[in-house]
């Protein structure tokens, strides 16, 4: 394996390593879910980079669409999973919840 590849995919396990320290470490959900989820897509980018300078331009391909679909993806999948925490946990935490209001005038589905 040349160097580069391994700098790359090595410093992407890093970025993953540190966005499981964040989800670890921090005290709520909603900080637990941003360090997460702005982590995640990062570290698979920085770590497919490498992996593809290993694999050849066909694996490279697979790599790119694989990366794609995981950065178009994950930020909605971070988003649901923030509203679900929202309407179903108490909010005690918040100075104030702007969200409150919107949500009460919205019906239900």
């Amino acid at each position: 394996m040349s160097t580069l590849a391994n700098i790359f995919m090595l410093a992407g396990g890093l970025i993953a390593i540190l966005a499981g320290v964040g989800v670890l470490r921090f005290s709520t959900s909603y900080a637990r879910f941003h360090a997460a989820g702005k982590a995640s897509p990062v570290a698979i980018l920085v770590t497919g980079i490498g992996a593809s300078l290993e694999v050849g331009w066909d694996g490279a391909a697979y790599l790119l669409i694989a990366s794609a679909a995981m950065v178009l993806t994950l930020p909605v999948g971070v988003h649901l999973l923030f509203r679900a925490v929202h309407r179903t946990s108490s909010n005690d935490h918040l100075l104030t919840d702007d969200l409150a209001p919107a949500e009460a005038a919205q019906p239900r589905s």
